[in-house]
């Protein structure tokens, strides 16, 4: 339950900090925000984070696909496989 709620509060943080500072952006009335390119701002920081998690993900599961394979000559039978119940 905890996994989820920090996993939770960082896809929150991701999108509420760059929509406040969007909102104080214009510090002076005078002041306009372009807001086509502040969405292509947040769309960029966006996709940084997606390719960066994303390549994390990819890099562990390659990593456990060659850790756990079978000709590996460290693997060992779990308790499960060496009874048989499979």
């Amino acid at each position: 339950m905890s996994k989820i709620f920090h996993l939770l509060i960082s896809i929150a943080t991701l999108f509420i900090i760059p929509t406040v500072t969007l909102a104080f952006a214009a510090e002076t009335a005078g002041e306009y925000v372009d807001r086509k390119a502040e969405i292509w701002n947040l769309f960029f920081r966006l996709m940084i984070v997606a390719f960066t998690v994303g390549g994390v993900i990819a890099g562990t599961m390659v990593w456990q696909v060659w850790r756990f394979r079978e000709s590996n000559p460290k693997s060992k039978p779990t308790p499960y496989e060496e009874k048989g119940e499979l």
